[in-house]
């Protein structure tokens, strides 16, 4: 299992275009992976789930993976997320 905290980055949070985007390259990866802010944690391959953490500009977050890609896909959406721009 591959581990990750960051911090989010686009200035509309983890919603819309930065959740579909994010949503996007969860799925080039076969590991599952889990996106989880304070108590919650959504399916990091599901926009909705990843929009009803409720992310924002500067939250904390941990992006969680197990599987045989576990650690690329963690810094891959870490990366990601953490950019400013989307």
């Amino acid at each position: 299992m591959a581990e990750r905290e960051t911090t989010v980055g686009p200035e509309e949070g983890l919603h819309a275009r930065p959740a579909a985007q994010f949503v996007k390259a969860a799925k080039q990866f076969s590991s599952d992976i889990v996106v989880v802010k304070g108590e919650r944690e959504a399916n990091a391959k599901s926009s909705l789930k990843i929009m009803t953490l409720g992310a924002k500009k500067g939250d904390s977050i941990t992006i969680r993976a197990e599987g045989d890609d576990a650690q690329e896909a963690v810094d891959t959406l870490a990366d990601l997320i953490s950019a400013d721009e989307h």
